[in-house]
């Protein structure tokens, strides 16, 4: 368990940059967030493989951590900016 949790506070920054670029970019719709963000932790969680050395179900798992993590700093920064962060936001 310890391993994953390790993996996943490694991944979820990268998660989370790489998803904001996306969205930025426009590759994804903003209402898609969530589901990419999980998306994109798997993969990042099974590129770490090499780094980590840990089993490929531990590393999936820690991925879609950082996926579930990247999405809560999303929300965590547009509390902090002041922004909306009800459902209606479409910012």
């Amino acid at each position: 368990m310890t391993e994953i949790l390790a993996t996943a506070t490694a991944v979820a920054p990268i998660t989370a940059a790489l998803v904001e670029a996306l969205k930025k970019t426009g590759y994804i719709p903003k209402n898609l967030t969530p589901i990419s963000a999980l998306l994109v932790g798997f993969l990042l969680g099974a590129a770490s493989l090499p780094v980590f050395e840990i089993a490929l179900a531990h590393a999936m798992w820690a991925g879609g951590i950082s996926g579930l993590a990247a999405v809560g700093l999303f929300e965590l920064g547009k509390q902090s900016k002041g922004g909306r962060t009800n459902a209606n936001d479409r910012t």
